[in-house]
């Protein structure tokens, strides 16, 4: 396990059983500037030089009990003004037990990990499962990320790339409303931020979109990250297969796992934009647009279908699309632990373990932590999987393209992340201030 020490779905890739033509109409050192008065019986006339001159002018919301273990050397006749009673017997070892409740602005994850300095890529990077893919519409997923985010395309077929406004930082949206100024822009390209350039483009034709997919409208998804404008990926959603409908792709990726090799999956969309029907999906799938049988694939799906698996409750809920399957657990029953997720915005994880095991995890993208919705056997005759290593967003394996959603930001790795990862992970989203 690494220890952190810096301060954090009728369809799809899951085929569609339709028949041509029959389609519905359904639509411290602590430096905290803490005044420590110390309480000292002693009478020893030392001049104590206590190593605890804090001051932080951190504003740290984590009301932090730092055990500061200060080594006081004294002599003393302590001027200290510790409150932190200790029992100086010369070379004392004050344990104040600091309670303060510094505000910081440092969003330190209960991983000591320090989610402002850092991205998620970084965060996976510590953890030895480097990002194999990163894609976001509104921010660096890289500490020292400078470059594009996505492209956008106006009516005139005229391009503009959408840089971060700073490296690490969030979009640069005010490039594109210059740009588009009021013409319809479409997103012509998502760019990965790794070095693998496994960037996303429109759907090629193939599967249930015969004519391909198309580009999301570039302003359809507009929301606040940090303070700043953004936009998302909005996918739409038909029952026409002549008909385009949003959904990107990549059969030609670099590094992505294949086979039964391991890899972790997160996404945040919008979590109050969904619908019951597959598969708005982000992740591994197949590289010829078609269904090519169970665990052939491996996705993040989100949304309330109820075609093959599904959760307890209502839902929705983040499953794993695995090719002729969404599956929420081992079977197509629901299980307890994965439960309705009615948040503004979401986190999902999937964790796709070597061999007969995978798991999920939820979260509220804008506040607390990661739950676990599911951790144990994949389904029958799923195991080992023989992914093929495309990327999709937005669509099933098989282009499917009935389910919908909003998409803001999401990785892919190499291997599969540790738990204390997926809670840094988790923390840096909610720093980076979805809809604040």
């Amino acid at each position: 396990m690494v220890v952190f020490t810096i301060g954090l779905l009728f369809l799809t890739g899951c085929s569609q059983h339709q028949k041509s033509g029959s389609q519905n109409s359904d639509a411290d050192s602590d430096s905290d500037g803490d005044a420590d008065t110390d309480t000292d019986a002693d009478t020893d006339t030392d001049t104590d030089t206590d190593a605890d001159s804090d001051t932080d002018s951190d504003t740290d919301s984590d009301s932090d009990s730092d055990t500061d273990s200060d080594t006081d050397t004294d002599s003393d006749a302590d001027a200290d003004s510790n409150s932190a009673s200790d029992a100086d017997t010369d070379s004392d070892t004050d344990t104040d037990t600091d309670t303060d409740s510094d505000t910081d602005t440092d969003s330190e994850s209960d991983t000591g990990f320090d989610s402002d300095i850092v991205g998620p890529c970084d965060i996976y990077e510590a953890d030895g499962t480097p990002c194999v893919a990163a894609h976001s519409t509104t921010r660096a997923l890289y500490g020292a990320y400078s470059g594009n985010l996505y492209q956008v395309r106006r009516a005139d077929n005229t391009t503009k790339d959408i840089p971060v406004l700073e490296p690490g930082g969030v979009v640069n949206a005010s490039v594109q409303d210059t740009f588009c100024n009021g013409a319809k822009c479409t997103i012509s390209i998502i760019y990965d931020q790794s070095p693998n350039q496994n960037h996303l483009t429109k759907s090629p034709a193939g599967g249930w979109l015969n004519n391909g997919g198309r580009e999301a409208d570039a302003t359809a998804a507009k929301i606040t990250i940090n303070g700043h404008r953004a936009y998302g990926i909005f996918t739409t959603m038909s029952w026409d297969n002549d008909e385009q409908t949003v959904g990107y792709r990549n059969n030609n990726t670099k590094g992505v796992a294949i086979g039964d090799e391991p890899e972790s999956i997160y996404m945040v969309a919008d979590g109050q934009r969904y619908n019951e029907w597959c598969c708005f999906d982000y992740g591994n799938a197949e590289t010829n647009n078609l269904d090519n049988g169970p665990a052939t694939m491996e996705t993040l799906y989100f949304g309330s279908s109820t075609q093959w698996g599904r959760g307890s409750g209502t839902g929705p809920w983040i499953m794993a699309d695995l090719e002729d399957g969404v599956f929420a657990g081992q079977s197509f029953e629901a299980p307890k632990s994965n439960t309705s997720i009615n948040v503004n915005f979401v986190t999902g994880m999937l964790k796709g373990n070597s061999g007969n095991h995978f798991s999920l995890k939820a979260g509220d993208a804008q506040s607390g932590l990661l739950e676990t919705r599911y951790d144990g056997l994949r389904p029958d005759g799923y195991s080992p999987q023989k992914k093929e290593g495309a990327i999709i967003l937005g669509t099933g394996g098989d282009n499917s393209h009935t389910g919908i959603g909003t998409f803001f930001e999401g990785c892919i790795t190499a291997g599969v992340s540790s738990d204390d990862a997926d809670d840094a992970i988790q923390a840096n989203i909610v720093a980076a201030g979805y809809g604040k």
